[in-house]
């Protein structure tokens, strides 16, 4: 369980940098406004204490009154100290963490499943979310976690019916897909769905920024092992993060998605490679661009086009063409070109907060709620288009969502040996 990313998220980049421009409003609302002074404890666990878990833990602490961290696990001691010292700055008596219920280790998320914890928050690499998700739902927990939710299509697969698990044990479960709580992009769509675009025909979805090197620890300490140092360097190993088109680049698709329903696009075709980031110790074996075609129903296509590679123009939105108009959105604002032309003028509350808001609400008032399923077959869509770019190979998205046996779990978990990193061919990687 190692490290989560402070990825391109609109959290910790595009909202802190654009915030008072566009006039996002970051604080949450206020909490007994939200449930009332006297709410019911909400006892919540992180799993991954690195900065994504951090944050994660901070955001739903502040998003209602009366909650409480009560136990954290992580593979690495020194992630668990960092987190500990970040978290009781910021957040004082909610934290109840004992050396009792810290936990470190390959097996400390199991342990943590049997604390006395309401709610668990998973924040380690994705690899582990399938496994981890199954966990806290045989253990009857609540669950947050983080997208992507899975790295290949077996964990897909293993996301869904976990999902329908949750949903018999009436478990609540919130996937970190903020940007659909935006409230410019709640407008928008809301617009969209009322015709003010026409049919969509064609959608543009770019997402495009630097390399990432600075990203995690620079150089391998000699006492670790090669999977250690996979570990910690987990965002540009496949097998740990999906690659980014599925690691960050995932909320641009599942905008799209969004947008078009959550229907399931036909077939798919992807071009990619990596020419910048080249060095292997560094970079594991993770390309460095993607560019994908995505064929949905009613001849509707999507072209997502997306990088990382230093000097390239910092651009990220998605564009959605129509008979009547366009319409245009990015993580600051959104609006609609043609005859119903409209642009966003309001202040938009911080989805991050909204996010554990709706998630603690839903749990306090047993409504249901579980987006599990729906960012698995996102989710899919990044993976989908990564195995195309890996094979140079037209696919069907059912194909992937349902035959597909690609799971990239390496035989072992343990410190020692890692998978070898080798880097995807097109035309010679085999289509599993």
């Amino acid at each position: 369980m190692a490290d989560i990313s402070t990825d391109g998220l609109m959290s910790r980049r595009d909202l802190l940098k654009a915030a008072a421009g566009a006039g996002l409003v970051l604080a949450a609302a206020s909490p007994s406004r939200l449930f009332g002074q006297n709410a019911d404890l909400i006892k919540i666990a992180t799993i991954g204490c690195g900065g994504r878990g951090t944050y994660d833990t901070l955001n739903c602490l502040k998003a209602a009154p009366n909650v409480q961290l009560v136990a954290i696990g992580d593979l690495f001691q020194d992630h668990i100290d960092t987190y500990l010292k970040n978290v009781r700055e910021k957040a004082g008596d909610q934290v109840k963490v004992t050396p009792e219920t810290t936990f470190v280790g390959w097996d400390a998320y199991e342990k943590v499943m049997q604390t006395d914890c309401d709610l668990v928050i998973l924040t380690t690499p994705p690899q582990f979310r399938p496994q981890q998700f199954k966990a806290a739902v045989d253990a009857g927990k609540h669950v947050f976690m983080e997208k992507p939710v899975a790295v290949d299509p077996v964990g897909v697969r293993s996301i869904i019916e976990t999902a329908a698990a949750a949903n018999q044990k009436n478990l609540k479960v919130v996937v970190g897909t903020q940007a659909r709580r935006m409230d410019h992009r709640i407008e928008m769509r809301k617009r969209i769905m009322d015709g003010a675009i026409g049919d969509i025909i064609n959608v543009k979805c770019v997402r495009t920024g630097g390399a990432m090197r600075d990203w995690g620890p620079q150089e391998r300490n000699p006492e670790w092992s090669d999977m250690e140092w996979q570990l910690r360097r987990w965002l540009f190993h496949t097998w740990l993060s999906g690659d980014f088109i599925a690691e960050m680049h995932i909320h641009e698709l599942d905008i799209c998605s969004w947008i078009l329903g959550d229907k399931e696009p036909e077939k798919l075709r992807a071009v990619g490679g990596r020419i910048a980031r080249t060095d292997k110790n560094l970079f594991g074996d993770a390309y460095d661009h993607y560019s994908v075609f995505y064929d949905f129903p009613e001849n509707v296509q999507v072209h997502y086009m997306g990088n990382q590679i230093d000097g390239t123009s910092d651009t990220t939105y998605e564009r959605f063409y129509g008979t009547k108009g366009v319409a245009y959105t990015d993580w600051t604002t959104s609006y609609i070109e043609g005859e119903n032309a409209w642009k966003w003028e309001g202040k938009s509350a911080s989805p991050v907060i909204a996010q554990h808001r709706d998630h603690i609400e839903a749990i306090r008032n047993n409504t249901p709620l579980n987006e599990a399923e729906r960012v698995a077959k996102t989710t899919l869509l990044a993976i989908a288009g990564r195995i195309s770019a890996y094979t140079s190979k037209e696919l069907k998205y059912s194909w992937a969502l349902k035959a597909s046996d690609l799971d990239l779990t390496p035989k072992a978990l343990a410190f020692g040996p890692a998978p070898a990193v080798e880097i995807p061919i097109p035309g010679q990687t085999p289509l599993v």
